[in-house]
Order: structure tokens, then sequence, then C-alpha cells
């Protein structure tokens, strides 16, 4: 049988560096828009589900195709709630609905370029491989671990972060291109078995399935100066931003939200 696999999309109310910036306009749709339409466009999904604290959030995801079945406790929208606890909270209201869900995937709204063809080879990977636990989105380091340093307690005086184990030359004073690959994640995607979560309390668990993102699949907004480099970016055609759905004036609702 073949498993069933939901999107989760979290989209909390209280966003601070970039106020506002899950419906904030981009080039004529809310943000949220373009990730609600890219996991409908991947056709991986049973259900694109958006988690939100935020009544107004939740009624431009239902005119995107999104289901909010529920809106999550305050207590779980702040700027340090784990994620762990809102997806546990979402998979909980879920099945609570009689739904059984397998897997799932976390679709942040701040990355916008991940197009769906790599969110369907992403879940689709993940579902080849049962021995992982989860998949992950990560990139090549622009500055790699191997040249950073630490201080001593009085600042005098620093050594490398990462013990090189004696290499000559060492690896500081080591060209980029012949230090070890590193990657380090983004926030474009991340698939999941349900049994990570249920058996570990956790959304990434022990064994890891690396998916190494392209171009700016992976570019993610987080403060004011990524917006507007994203601007650019589209303004020289460097970055592709796919047109948003609406859903059809008048269509009902996938589901009203309750506060579970």
């Amino acid at each position: 049988m073949t498993p069933t696999v939901v999107a989760l999309v979290p989209a909390r109310g209280g966003s601070k560096r970039i106020v506002g910036k899950n419906v904030r306009e981009l080039r004529g749709h809310p943000l949220l828009a373009y990730t609600i339409s890219g996991a409908v466009r991947s056709g991986a999904f049973s259900d694109v589900v958006v988690s939100t604290d935020d009544p107004d959030i939740a009624a431009v995801a239902r005119r995107y195709g999104a289901s909010v079945p529920f809106l999550r406790p305050p207590a779980m929208a702040q700027d340090a709630s784990p994620d762990i606890d809102w997806v546990q909270h979402a998979l909980a209201a879920l099945r609570a609905d009689g739904r059984a869900v397998d897997a799932f995937a976390i679709l942040r709204p701040t990355s916008p370029l991940r197009p769906a063809t790599s969110i369907a080879a992403a879940v689709s990977a993940l579902l080849s491989d049962p021995a992982a636990d989860s998949l992950r989105a990560v990139e090549p380091v622009s500055e790699h671990p191997a040249k950073m340093w630490v201080l001593d307690g009085r600042g005098e005086r620093m050594t490398p972060l990462l013990d090189d184990d004696g290499a000559r030359p060492p690896w500081h004073s080591t060209p980029y291109q012949a230090l070890p690959p590193v990657l380090v994640q983004n926030a474009s995607l991340e698939v999941a078995w349900t049994r990570t979560v249920d058996e570990l309390g956790s959304i990434a668990g022990h064994q890891i399935r690396p998916w190494v993102t392209e171009s700016y699949d992976g570019f993610d907004l987080n403060h004011e100066t990524d917006w507007l480099l994203l601007e650019r970016l589209l303004d020289l055609g460097l970055a592709d931003l796919q047109e948003p759905d609406l859903v059809p004036e008048g269509t009902p609702p996938p589901h009203t939200p309750t506060e579970r």
C-alpha cells in the first residue's frame, strides 16, 4: 500500500524579524501562497495542512487551497517554540479526525523558490528508503568550519574550531576546494516518517538522508535584507517564482479551524 503523506506548513502569526512575513505580499500574492501551491502541484501529498495560531492566516491559506483543520495553541506559536511541539500537535489533531498519516513533509513559507518537482522528488526519496528516519535539505557551506576559530577565556588566544588531527598543511591554511565536504541545512524542506516522531520524539531521528538542493531552492527569508535580495534576484531573472493558484470563488473551504 502506498504510504499516506501530508505536507505541514508552519505559519504562525507572531513573526518579528520580518513582521507579518507569512502573508506579506510578494509579486502580487502572500508569501504563504507560494509554498502551498508548490506542495499542491507536487502531487506528493494527500493534504496540505497549514499549522497556524492566526485566523487571518488560516483564511489566506484556504484561499490558496490548503487545509486548516485546527488552530495551533498560542503556547506553541512563540519565538522559541520547538518544531516537535507543533508537529506532534498537528499529527494528533489529524489522527483525532480519523486520518492516518505515514509520513509528513515540513515546508516553510520562507522558502518560496523551492520547485514542486523538487518537493515530489524529495518525498519519493524518503519513501524509497524505509531505513531512514528522515530526509533534510542541505547545501554546501559557503564558510567552511575548518577556517573557524574559538577564543580562549581571556580572548587573547584562539584555536581552530575543528581538530584536523595534525594535517599538513593544517586545514585553516588549506584551500576550500581541498577540504572535506561539509553541508549546512537550509529551510527548503524536511520529510520524515511519523514513526520518527512517535518513537523517537524527534522530527529528524538518527538516520537522516541528505537532500542536496541546487541553485536558489534553499533560499530562506529571515531578514529584510533577504527580502530585498530576493526581489533583486527576481528582477534580474536569476531566480524563478512560480505563480500560485487561487481557489475558485465559492469553493467550500477544506476545513474550518477549531482550536485543539
